[in-house]
Parts: structure tokens; C-alpha cells; sequence
């Protein structure tokens, strides 16, 4: 059994809502107990991460960056980086904004800084864009082209569920691929 958590921070419920579909393809695969916990929550009682084999990580895109809320997350985690508690653990993450680049790479650029001062090992997003193989653009999976992680969009002013259908599919599939990888790697220990 691997022990997975999607850890995220929402502001509005966009962030949110991508965390419970990508919690939802990674539950698909057999064998893996997924979390899904609020990074102000895990923030009190950050030696909780100890708990779990990977980590998804998630939080919108303000200004450029994570969110204050999931930065300071990340901040309560220097015990476990003073000790390399998460070394080899594998990582990966997401962000949601209203525009399609919005910055988005710069959270994502964030995400994995932080990952890799912890020693963890990252898995990028390995799904081609459907649009080029003929899937209207609303429907196609990583329609936005990210590899470094996961990227969806959502309106600010749009209801928290309120994402083309493909951003919702990537998610999915985004959360299957990665406990995948969890048990596929654990296989080669």
C-alpha cells in the first residue's frame, strides 16, 4: 500500500476542485490510500508529511507565485529540510489561474524549488496536448501545455466547478499517472 497526498490551498474553490479530480484518478489505482489535505491545515502539524511515500501540491497562481497561505506551508517544513526527512520521496504539482499562461509556470517553478531543496524527486506532467491529434481545444487533455506540472483555468469570477472539460480530464489523468509511478518506482527498490 503507498501512501499518497494532495496537498493544496484554494482561495476561491478553483484550486480545490482540480485537487478533489486529480484525488480522484489517483484513487484509481489499486493499492494506494491519497489524502487530500489543506496546506493551512498541514501547516500546524507538518511532521504529518512523514506519513506518506509522494506528495501532489497545489495552489493558485497570485502575483506570480504560490499563495501566502501554501508558502507558509512550505515554510513550516525547514525541521524536515534541516534533517532531509523527504529525501527521495517523489513530488509533483499544480496551479490553477484565470488566464491560460496567468504565470502559472512561475508557481510551478516554485513548487519544484521547494521539492528539490527537500531532496524529493519531481514527476512532471507526460500527457500530450490532445488538441493536436484533433480534440477540440475546451476538451483536450493539457490543452494549456505544461509539462513541468499541471495547469488549469478557471474565470476568477466563474463558479469554483467552472473548467473546460479537458482541464478536468488532465486532472484526472494527471493524479492516475503519478500514484502510478509511485508503484512503479517502489517496484524497482
Amino acid at each position: 500500500m503507498k501512501k499518497l497526498a494532495v496537498i493544496y490551498h484554494s482561495g476561491h474553490g478553483h484550486t480545490e476542485h482540480i485537487a478533489r479530480q486529480i484525488y480522484a484518478g489517483a484513487q484509481g489505482v489499486p493499492d494506494t490510500e491519497v489524502h487530500l489535505l489543506k496546506a493551512e491545515d498541514l501547516g500546524r502539524t507538518p511532521d504529518d508529511l512523514l506519513g506518506f511515500d509522494g506528495y501532489i501540491l497545489g495552489s493558485p497562481t497570485y502575483f506570480g507565485g504560490v499563495s501566502g497561505p501554501f508558502k507558509n506551508f512550505m515554510d513550516t517544513t525547514g525541521p524536515l529540510w534541516r534533517a532531509q526527512k523527504l529525501k527521495g520521496r517523489l513530488a509533483a504539482g499544480f496551479t490553477v489561474s484565470s488566464l491560460p499562461a496567468g504565470d502559472k509556470q512561475s508557481t510551478l517553478l516554485s513548487l519544484f524549488a521547494f521539492c528539490m531543496q527537500h531532496g524529493m524527486l519531481w514527476v512532471g506532467n507526460p500527457i500530450l496536448p490532445e488538441q493536436h491529434a484533433g480534440v477540440p481545444y475546451e476538451e483536450a487533455a493539457n490543452r494549456l501545455g505544461s509539462w513541468s506540472g499541471l495547469m488549469a483555468q478557471s474565470s476568477h469570477s466563474a463558479p469554483a466547478d467552472a473548467f473546460a472539460p479537458g482541464d478536468i480530464k488532465t486532472a484526472r489523468i494527471f493524479g492516475r499517472q503519478f500514484s502510478e509511478t509511485l508503484h512503479r518506482l517502489a517496484g524497482l527498490a
